[in-house]
């Protein structure tokens, strides 16, 4: 079975470096609670996975596809609880193509073969919350399922 590690050394205070494929991460906490804010908290890099995942797959996708776009930006909110352990509740990634008209129903599609066939870091946290997502192609929203799933729970 493959498997991917990590390691990760305290720096002192607040901060911890993670080696991750050679790569050096770095993770600290604000100045207010005892760090010095020399890299992002962790629980956000959940976010950062699952974006990351579901637009390489999507890059992917449309070049197999043979279309292209001109830009691809990925927004990822997590949904924090109100009591502790301070955890993700929900998660909603928005996507926002630019590009031809000729390739949006190629993008719509690679979202959501991502989404429901490929993007690992989306299935695996779907089994512990809501995952939901729109995609907007030239400004102009084509598909919301947070607000199809309201619609079916209408009915």
């Amino acid at each position: 079975m493959a498997q991917h590690e990590i390691q990760t050394q305290w720096m002192g205070k607040m901060q911890f470096n993670s080696l991750v494929n050679g790569h050096t991460i770095i993770m600290d906490a604000p100045e207010r609670v005892g760090g010095e804010d020399n890299g992002p908290i962790p629980k956000p890099f959940v976010l950062t996975a699952l974006s990351g995942c579901t637009g390489m797959d999507i890059v992917a996708i449309l070049r197999k596809a043979k279309k292209e776009v001109t830009d691809l930006t990925i927004h990822v909110t997590g949904e924090l609880s109100k009591q502790p352990p301070i955890e993700y509740v929900a998660m909603h990634v928005s996507y926002n193509f630019k590009g031809d008209e000729s390739c949006k129903e190629a993008a719509l599609d690679a979202v959501t073969v991502s989404q429901e066939k490929y993007c690992g870091v989306s299935h695996m946290l779907r089994k512990a919350l809501p995952v939901t997502w729109d995609v907007n192609y030239n400004g102009i929203q084509e598909f919301n399922n947070k607000l199809e799933e309201n619609i079916i729970a209408a009915k």
